[in-house]
C-alpha cells in the first residue's frame, strides 16, 4: 500500500507518521498491493483534524478524526475504517472487484462566492445496492450514481433525515 501525506499548516512528528504506517500496515490484508492511502492532518481550533482515505480496486474507504494529538487522531480515523470494514464485509466480499466511480477532486481557491471546491468523476454504471454500500463507505450524506437497476439513468441516493435511504431519479 502506497501512503501519501498532506500536511497543511502542521508539523506532524516522525512517531506520528510511524503510527500511521503501522496502524495502515494491517489494514493493508483487505486491500490489493496497488491501494492508495491518503493521510491529511489539518489543525482547527488546537485540535489535530486526521483524515484517512484509501482508494483500492476504485472503492473508497473514508474516515475523519478529531483529537488533541496527531497519535490519538490518526487512531481513531484507523479505527474508524476497520469497523466500516467489519460492518460492511460480507457485501465488500462481493463488490471490491467491480467498478465504481472514481471522483477527481480539484481545490479552487476561495473566493467572494461560497464555492471552494470542485469535483468531477466518470459516472460507472452500478446497481442501486452499490451505490448506497459506496455512500456508507465514504460517510457521505448523498451519492450521484449511473443506475444499472433504471437504464443507466444518473441518480442520486440520499440519507433521510428519519434514518432511511431514498434515491432520486432523472427520467
Amino acid at each position: 500500500m502506497t501512503i501519501n501525506y498532506d500536511k497543511r499548516r502542521i508539523d506532524i512528528d516522525g512517531a506520528a507518521v510511524a503510527s500511521v504506517e503501522k496502524k495502515l500496515s494491517k489494514l493493508a490484508k483487505f486491500f490489493e498491493d496497488d491501494a492508495v492511502a491518503d493521510v491529511k492532518f489539518t489543525e482547527t481550533r488546537g485540535r489535530v483534524v486526521a483524515e484517512i482515505t484509501i482508494k483500492s480496486n476504485r472503492m473508497y474507504f473514508r474516515a475523519e478524526e478529531r483529537a488533541q494529538d496527531a497519535l490519538s487522531a490518526t487512531d481513531g480515523a484507523v479505527d474508524s475504517i476497520m469497523r466500516q470494514i467489519r460492518k460492511n464485509k460480507t457485501k465488500l466480499e462481493k463488490k471490491l472487484r467491480s467498478g465504481v466511480l472514481e471522483p477527481i477532486a480539484e481545490e479552487l481557491p476561495a473566493g467572494d462566492d461560497e464555492l471552494v471546491r470542485r469535483k468531477q468523476f466518470d459516472l460507472k454504471p452500478m446497481s442501486e445496492e452499490d451505490a448506497l454500500l459506496q455512500m456508507e463507505l465514504l460517510n457521505h450524506k448523498f451519492y450521484v450514481f449511473r443506475n444499472s437497476d433504471a437504464g443507466n439513468a444518473v441518480c442520486v441516493c440520499y440519507k433521510r433525515d428519519d434514518g432511511g435511504n431514498g434515491i432520486i431519479e432523472t427520467v
